[in-house]
């Protein structure tokens, strides 16, 4: 499938609303909490194994977004956002197959799995793209697109618990509920897939001097910087501090406020998720938007200081005010969201738009690690406290102290980011073809 050329006066912002509609689609993930909950009931699982679906989704995000970074390049936005409906609409479908028969390692494997390579190719699949067209503004752009990652939640969250609500929480209402979302999200994904456009070209790309404009390196020489690694690790340890939160955000603040005077309801802890969602989504546009003006490494220092903070806070004070978790939270969120939709115009900054779609999937590496990590640390401590006779907030004190020290590794790693050096740089064609007549015959 060749990538589709935009005609003459085709407007660019065009590109954004196609590139939302998968990402709004596939980020239904960061509605996985709903799910937990009766999936343990229906199935008889722990919170350990109610969250694996979602962190095999994640861990196959980062490792398919790795290898086929290059593919997207080479094929482009369409062929990729095609790939990413076939995927993740048939592992919802495998996984209602799971729910119905009662087979939970069909869930893991069509949702997490199936699902989770589709995460990963629609997950990148505009952001090159975007790049190209907005030049000018490229923290804007890809925070528009990837706010639909975070605000897919929004959607998918209420419309979830309500369909829980009506089929019922039992392995056929489950079932039932996956089947829906399957179906719905192929319809509306597949309208990204007709709309989206590639720019034009005078030349063929990386011929010209817009392809070398500036400092251009490529994806086999990025991932040998420095540069790259710092940023691998900023990235983990962001997403880590978020995931944690976000994957078990209905059980958790449940578990928070279980012995208060106001404990929260199914449908209020519903609707926290939809408000992490929104935090989620508005960090994604708000806070890159911010990066255009402020920078991306000060921006960072943001997301990962004030992060580590909001932790403490949490940590601190949060099981006697429930405004100060919900707002701290939010906060931590809207920095999680804000760190993803920063990454790829950070990336751009430091190697060029040469092959920023294959390095951005490479980096997201450190999102398949947090995928793991972020839950792990979380379920992994909670339910041994809970083994230990512990209950409300002491389920996840722990967890959050080391979430903290997560963070202020991030923030170390920033801080060691520099241009990189002109060695691994791509000379422009005419610097290339004056290399070769200055040497001698």
């Amino acid at each position: 499938m060749s990538p589709p050329v935009a005609p003459p006066g085709w407007s660019r912002w065009l590109v954004p609303p196609a590139a939302l509609s998968v990402h709004l689609s596939i980020g239904q993930a960061y509605a996985w909490s709903v799910f937990k909950p009766p999936l343990e009931s229906a199935l008889h699982l722990n919170g350990t194994q109610s969250a694996l679906p979602f962190q095999l989704a994640i861990v196959m995000l980062g490792l398919s977004a790795a290898f086929g970074g290059t593919l997207v390049e080479r094929n482009g936005p369409r062929w990729a956002m095609t790939v990413a409906l076939i995927c993740f609409s048939s592992g919802f479908l495998l996984a209602a197959l799971g729910a119905q028969t009662e087979q939970y390692w069909l869930i893991v494997l069509g949702y997490g799995f199936i699902g989770g390579i589709g995460l990963g190719i629609g997950y990148i699949s505009p952001v090159s793209t975007l790049i190209k067209w907005f030049p000018d503004r490229p923290g804007m752009a890809t925070g528009i697109a990837i706010m639909g990652f975070g605000g897919g939640a929004l959607i998918a969250s209420p419309w979830s618990a309500q369909m829980l609500q009506s089929f019922g929480t039992d392995h056929s209402g489950i079932a039932l509920a996956f089947l829906v979302h399957g179906l719905s999200y192929a319809v509306f994904m597949s309208l990204g897939v007709l709309l989206v456009r590639v720019p034009r070209a005078e030349k063929p790309v990386g011929s010209g001097p817009s392809a070398f404009e500036g400092v251009q390196v490529s994806a086999a020489s990025a991932v040998r910087t420095p540069q790259f690694w710092c940023l691998w690790i900023v990235l983990c340890m962001n997403v880590t501090a978020g995931i944690g939160i976000l994957e078990k955000a209905a059980p958790m603040i449940t578990d928070f406020f279980a012995d208060t005077s106001t404990p929260v309801s199914v449908s209020a802890a519903a609707g926290f998720v939809a408000l992490l969602s929104a935090a989620n989504m508005a960090g994604r546009i708000g806070w890159s938007s911010t990066s255009d003006l402020i920078g991306r490494k000060n921006i960072y220092r943001v997301y990962l200081g004030v992060g580590a903070l909001m932790y403490l806070l949490i940590a601190s004070f949060g099981d006697s005010s429930k405004p100060l978790f919900i707002l701290c939270a939010l906060v931590i969120l809207s920095f999680y969201g804000g760190g993803f939709a920063t990454i790829p115009a950070y990336l751009k900054d430091l190697f060029g738009t040469y092959q920023v779609g294959a390095i951005h999937g490479r980096l997201l590496t450190a999102w398949s690690t947090a995928g793991v990590l972020g839950p792990l640390i979380v379920n992994w401590i909670a339910d041994h406290q809970k083994e230990a006779g512990k209950h409300g907030s002491s389920l996840y004190g722990l967890s959050f102290m080391i979430m903290i020290g997560l963070l202020v590794i991030g923030f170390v790693a920033n801080e060691f980011v520099r241009p990189v050096h002109p060695r691994h740089h791509i000379p422009a064609p005419q610097e290339a073809a004056d290399g070769r007549r200055e040497q001698p015959a």
